[in-house]
């Protein structure tokens, strides 16, 4: 499991164009939010993805970057839709949700399955994980993001 103070796992992944995004070519340029959420399109995704999208312009000298297991076909979908300025990372094998511990069991209506933990990382400049929010409740996560931000 990643701990606040490590270094970030690196990875290289699709995103909604299918151009590859490595989060090693931020390093000494930008903070990361790296925000993990289970899917495209549904009610708390889209408050989330929605959120990350009014509050865009405080987010400066930071690249927002979502992750899901959905395909970037479906990610480009879910930002014509809702107009998202940020980069949505495909990670349909699982290899990012896996490096950062997010993809676990879960359960719904008694019915346990694999999936996304709604989690999100704040990663420096020099990459290294300044702040980690598992179990994220998607009301008020914003403002969480934007004052762990205000400290680095």
């Amino acid at each position: 499991m990643v701990k606040e103070g490590n270094k970030a796992p690196d990875f290289s992944a699709p995103d909604q164009s299918g151009n590859k995004v490595k989060l090693s070519s931020f390093k000494g340029k930008k903070n990361v939010v790296l925000y993990f959420y289970p899917k495209d399109m549904t009610p708390g995704c889209t408050t989330e993805a929605c959120n990350f999208r009014d509050q865009f312009k405080k987010f400066k000298n930071t690249k927002i970057l979502g992750v899901s297991v959905d395909s970037p076909e479906r990610h480009q979908k879910f930002i014509e839709k809702y107009d998202l300025p940020f980069t949505l990372i495909s990670d349909v094998d699982q290899k990012v949700v896996s490096k950062y511990g997010v993809w676990q069991e879960k359960k719904l209506y008694g019915r346990k399955f694999m999936g996304i933990v709604r989690s999100t990382f704040i990663i420096d400049k020099a990459g290294v994980v300044r702040k980690i929010f598992l179990k994220v409740k998607v009301n008020n996560h914003i403002d969480e993001v934007l004052d762990a931000l205000k400290e680095l």
